[in-house]
């Protein structure tokens, strides 16, 4: 009779334990790597990861990076789960190009494009630096090691006919750069993000930014030898520029490892896209479902890829 009670208790409590853990402590945990503190893709990253984990059976969390290709990296090795990238280098890793010659990283998928990623050259008036081709001999940060910032230093200053050799290079996260530019350090900087950038708003917040503007033509050459630039501006107003500013831009976008659930991705995308008034960055009004399939380079996780389908934007 002991024995009896014994196991009557023994499976009502083991009842009870499995039903605590369906409630409390269930969710899949998901890492989503973003970039340096005073980019675009971390703050986005912290608004995108409060969506996912309040709208989906996941919890989230935002993490700081080096941005594009180290983030391509880190979810190869499945060290996280979300990543922002550029296209650009999402193309380049899953070819085996570049940064990533001859080692392609094939498990990545993409979830959507997000908004252009405006390259903008960054100076000080009064440095003299009023083209593209001023910034010969001068040091020039380029972004942090294993960024997509510098593939896009590297093919702005080819278009002009010079090589990273006709300027002093330096690797320095946005922070930094904008930091060098204010101590006289640097004398300008490649900054690949959507703007207004955070670290350069910083900057024009006690010093005269100037944008270095890339001219009509060799922005014309740019995008027929790398289709996946656009043109774009830096508005007037923008780190109070008295005028708008012409330059190119690549696109955000989000991949997934396609390790990840089919259900759970489509969650993911939904959520995302069908929340973009919760997004509290000014690129939150770029991000719209209709925009997301375009150039993203590489083939969508089929949980994208259904929901895309669903809203009609996919075929």
């Amino acid at each position: 009779m002991k024995n009896k009670k014994f196991i009557v208790s023994f499976v009502l409590m083991l009842s009870v334990m499995m039903v605590l853990a369906a409630c409390g402590g269930a969710k899949q945990q998901l890492s989503i790597v973003t970039g340096g503190t005073g980019g675009t893709y971390y703050p986005l990253g912290g608004s995108m990861a409060n969506i996912i984990s309040e709208n989906t059976d996941a919890e989230a969390t935002a993490q700081a990076s080096g941005a594009s290709a180290e983030n391509m990296q880190t979810l190869s090795a499945g060290d996280a789960d979300i990543a922002f990238t550029q296209t650009d280098i999402a193309s380049y890793a899953t070819e085996g190009k570049l940064m990533f010659d001859g080692k392609p990283i094939t498990n990545i998928k993409a979830i959507g494009t997000l908004y252009p990623e405006t390259i903008q050259i960054v100076t000080l008036k009064g440095t003299g630096i009023q083209k593209v081709e001023d910034l010969k001999g001068k040091t020039v940060s380029i972004g942090a090691p294993g960024s997509g910032t510098a593939a896009n230093a590297e093919q702005i200053l080819e278009v002009h006919g010079m090589t990273m050799k006709d300027v002093e290079v330096r690797n320095l996260s946005f922070d930094e750069s904008t930091e060098g530019i204010q101590d006289g350090s640097i004398d300008a900087a490649f900054i690949t993000a959507g703007a207004p950038t955070g670290a350069v708003e910083g900057l024009s917040a006690t010093q005269e930014v100037n944008i270095v503007p890339v001219a009509d033509d060799k922005i014309q050459a740019l995008i027929e030898k790398y289709p996946y630039y656009v043109q774009d501006t830096v508005p007037a107003g923008t780190y109070k520029l008295p005028a708008e500013v012409k330059t190119v831009a690549v696109q955000a976008m989000l991949a997934v490892t396609d390790e990840l659930d089919e259900e759970l991705v489509y969650n993911i995308t939904k959520s995302i896209f069908e929340n973009t008034d919760k997004i509290t960055h000014a690129k939150g009004k770029l991000i719209k479902a209709e925009n997301a399939v375009e150039g993203a380079g590489i083939p969508f996780h089929p949980g994208a890829e259904k929901y895309f389908k669903e809203q009609g934007v996919l075929k």
